[in-house]
Parts: structure tokens; C-alpha cells; sequence
């Protein structure tokens, strides 16, 4: 089924390219899925401004990015790959919770996030991809996301065994190119994204190759387990 289009947001979001040094265009306005949604079609996304209860809103120049033709897949996560199974929304609400454990190095993601993000994929607008050990079934990685038109934006992810997030995003990528989508957004590139192949560009191309992607008609982000 197609997502469900929530009512429009109230607020109207700053240009992206009046951003400050660190990204930040603006805080406060609500986590409403249209006030989300609207964000990401603007090329901003919602994050905690200073670790506080306030919601900032950001647009890095440069933006991290990972293009679908450029993932590397070592050799060692490839025999990775061989000890996991990948599913698709099948654990949204948990992959979110063990994405948003406070005792994680640089956790970021708030109840009112966490919230946010459920309603948005009830919506049919976020996603998870969760990595599951190929003897027993359990969780043991996973990541999350929001998917408009060609347009996926990557949030979080985690993982409890080696390589299990990396075999997540291996997942995600094999399963965007199924589905048409040119645009996997990873917002700040990280040293641990670098390595898998992501890269950094100027926030004004970012916005040419999201204006792109968001010219792609929504589908549904179709549920199925990956080979």
C-alpha cells in the first residue's frame, strides 16, 4: 500500500543554504509527520539542538551521502553476510529502541523522536532493516530510515554482533536499487560510513540530486525478506 499523506505542517522552514557553520537553519516547530516529512522534501532533517529537549533542525554543507554504486563490500563482510538472514519492517519499534539506548556513544534519539518516528512508519513512511542470526532468528542489528519517492534518508543504526549493521546497510542498498530509489542520504559522514563508501558533497548538489530523487512518484517501500 502507498504511505498515508498526513495533514500539512504549519511551519515554514528557513532556506537550507541559511544555515549557521554547524548546519543548524532553525529550533523548535513540532515533530508532526507532516512537519517531518516537509523537512526532508526541503533537504533538513530533525535532530536535539544541544543534547536539550528542543528540537534543531539541520542541513549540513557538505552532506554525507552513499551512493548506491559505490558501497564496498570487503571480503570478511562478505562471509558476514553468510551468518545472517535480513527482513524488512518486520521489528521497526525495536530497532528504533535499540537504536535510541542511552548508553550508546553519541545517542541522540529523544522519546519525542522515537515517537515521531513510530507514528511515520505506521504511516508507511519509515522503515527498519533488521539483521537476524541465521540459527536462532534474534535481532542482532538493524537500521532506520525515511523513504519518499527516490529518496531514502538513513537515521540510525546498531548492532550487537560483528558486522550486523553493516550487513543492514548491505540489506537497504541491495533492496533500493529493487525499488528505484537514487538518493541514500547519510547526512554526517562518519569515519565507520567512509569506509563502506560514502563521501561527503556540497550542500547545493545535494539539493540538485534530492530535487531528483523527489521527482520519483512515492511507492510503497514493499516488505520482504532478502535471499
Amino acid at each position: 500500500m502507498l504511505p498515508i499523506a498526513p495533514p500539512h505542517s504549519q511551519w515554514q522552514f528557513p532556506e537550507p543554504d541559511t544555515a549557521d557553520e554547524s548546519g543548524l537553519v532553525g529550533i523548535g516547530a513540532d515533530l508532526e509527520p507532516g512537519t517531518v516529512l516537509g523537512a526532508y522534501r526541503a533537504g533538513i532533517f530533525p535532530m536535539p539542538f544541544d543534547n536539550g529537549p528542543n528540537v534543531g533542525w539541520w542541513s549540513p554543507d557538505p552532506r554525507g551521502i552513499l551512493p548506491l554504486d559505490a558501497l564496498r563490500v570487503s571480503r570478511s563482510l562478505r562471509q558476514s553476510m553468510d551468518r545472517y538472514d535480513i527482513t524488512i519492517d518486520t521489528a521497526f519499534d525495536q530497532v528504533v529502541h535499540e537504536c535510541a539506548n542511552p548508553d550508546r556513544d553519541g545517542a541522540w534519539i529523544t522519546s519525542a523522536i522515537d515517537s515521531a518516528y513510530r507514528e511515520l512508519h505506521r504511516l508507511g513512511w519509515a522503515h527498519s532493516v533488521e539483521t537476524r542470526d541465521r540459527s536462532t532468528g534474534e535481532l542482532v542489528g538493524g537500521l532506520y530510515g525515511i523513504h519518499i519517492g527516490g529518496l531514502f534518508a538513513g537515521e540510525s543504526m546498531f548492532h550487537h554482533s560483528r558486522d550486523a549493521s553493516k550487513v543492514a546497510l548491505v540489506g537497504l542498498v541491495d533492496h533500493l536499487r529493487s525499488q528505484g530509489v537514487i538518493l541514500l542520504d547519510v547526512q554526517w559522514l562518519t569515519p565507520h560510513l567512509a569506509s563502506l563508501g560514502a563521501i561527503e558533497i556540497p550542500r547545493a548538489e545535494y539539493l540538485s540530486l534530492l530535487a531528483n530523487a523527489l521527482a520519483i512518484p512515492v511507492r510503497p517501500f514493499t516488505s520482504e525478506v532478502s535471499p
